[in-house]
């Protein structure tokens, strides 16, 4: 019979010659050589907590969009971002707007609050158990909060969010959670907090870890009222002369524009009402090492603008779940490293800092699609820069 197992090592799993026998198994089973994939430099050894039965590099194109001024609080001065993609025409496109935020004196990016949530559900006999379980744990949260930090040092218990169900309570933790985007920090705080409650509520208490509240790796309603990750906001005045030098948009016209734009996505119920948040947070996300899962949270947001009397157009990007981390993840490799010592955010108290760079970069692919639909080159950079080719 012929073995279908995936060749595995109890001694050494990440290894040159593990992975060049599970690509000889790969060939052997589809026909598939996998030569541009075995061909990589990073040392097999910093893989460990990354990735699983290894057998190579996927190598993608990393472009530099910018110079963009940023005026943040934790973000400050002129950026150039690495942006991961295959996609034609998006490095151009980003750096495009950016030029348009820098003439215009720099975007000024918000970090408002920042939360890492698990969201257990305890369960009852009757909606009345449940609704008296709940005060019980507003009049214990300090001792449920010391039970959960003792499984991190970094995490911090600030709140918990309650709703009833039926006989159900759902509860949903919130953290802090430093540099790390934590969710097995508080995976793993909330599980000690739980086990806490259940052995010091009165007649004990059942519950699952995750309710599924803590729309993990999923977009919700939810989050963009209570924030999953950091709530940021990247917001700028957009010089009327500048815009229509460098885009050929008036103001006026990208304002009407906008407005045509926003009832477009409410009827579609859009969980992101501008151009294109997904397309600079994923290729920054993968150019920096973040779980590329958390694009679907993160992209979620509102794009918001207002015509001044001037003539000048107050534009800004709100991120309510914008989960990034400068520690832990893949933001120990090799290249996504290199990338991120780029962006000045390898060290201690650096993750603020990303998130303002990742708003900025929305907002700038947003303002220089809007234009590029406007103006009408959308289609024809494709045509000539991207995929419509052939």
């Amino acid at each position: 019979m012929t073995d279908t197992r995936i060749p595995r090592s109890k001694e050494n799993d990440y290894s040159k010659e593990m992975a060049k026998k599970r690509r000889e198994f790969i060939k052997e089973k589809t026909g598939e050589e996998l030569k541009y994939t075995g061909e990589y430099t990073i040392d097999e050894s910093v893989l460990p907590g990354n990735v699983e039965n290894f057998i190579g590099i996927v190598q993608m194109p990393v472009g530099i969009a910018g110079p963009v001024r940023i005026n943040g609080e934790h973000a400050q001065g002129d950026f150039y971002v690495p942006l991961a993609t295959t996609e034609g025409t998006l490095v151009a496109s980003y750096s495009r707007g950016m030029r348009v935020i820098t003439e215009c004196g720099g975007v000024t990016t918000t970090v408002v609050e920042q939360f890492m949530q698990r969201a257990p559900a305890f369960l009852f006999e009757n909606a009345r158990e449940a609704r008296d379980f709940g005060q019980w744990v507003k009049d214990n949260f300090e001792a449920i909060k010391a039970a959960a930090e003792t499984t991190t040092s970094i995490g911090k218990l600030k709140h918990i969010h309650q709703w009833s169900v039926a006989r159900s309570r759902y509860l949903r933790f919130n953290y802090t959670t430093g540099d790390a985007a934590g969710q097995n920090m508080v995976g793993k705080a909330t599980l000690a907090a739980c086990e806490w409650i259940k052995h010091n509520y009165p007649g004990g208490a059942n519950y699952l870890l995750s309710g599924n509240m803590d729309t993990d790796k999923k977009h919700s309603h939810l989050n963009m009222l209570h924030s999953r990750g950091k709530r940021v906001i990247a917001e700028i005045v957009i010089k009327k002369e500048i815009l229509k030098a460098v885009m050929g948009v008036d103001t006026k016209m990208l304002a009407k524009a906008t407005v045509l734009a926003n009832t477009g996505a409410l009827m579609a119920g859009a969980a992101y009402n501008g151009p294109h948040a997904a397309n600079g947070i994923a290729s920054l996300f993968i150019a920096t090492g973040q779980d590329e899962a958390n694009v679907v949270e993160s992209h979620a947001g509102l794009f918001s603008h207002e015509l001044l009397d001037n003539g000048d157009l107050y534009l800004a990007v709100t991120l309510p779940s914008l989960i990034v981390a400068t520690f832990g993840g893949g933001t120990a490799l090799p290249t996504q490293r290199e990338c991120l010592n780029m962006l000045g955010c390898v060290g201690k108290d650096k993750a603020n800092k990303l998130a303002e760079i990742v708003a900025a970069t929305v907002l700038a692919g947003d303002i220089s699609l809007g234009c590029a639909v406007i103006a009408g080159d959308w289609v024809s950079s494709h045509d000539k820069y991207g995929r419509n080719r052939g």
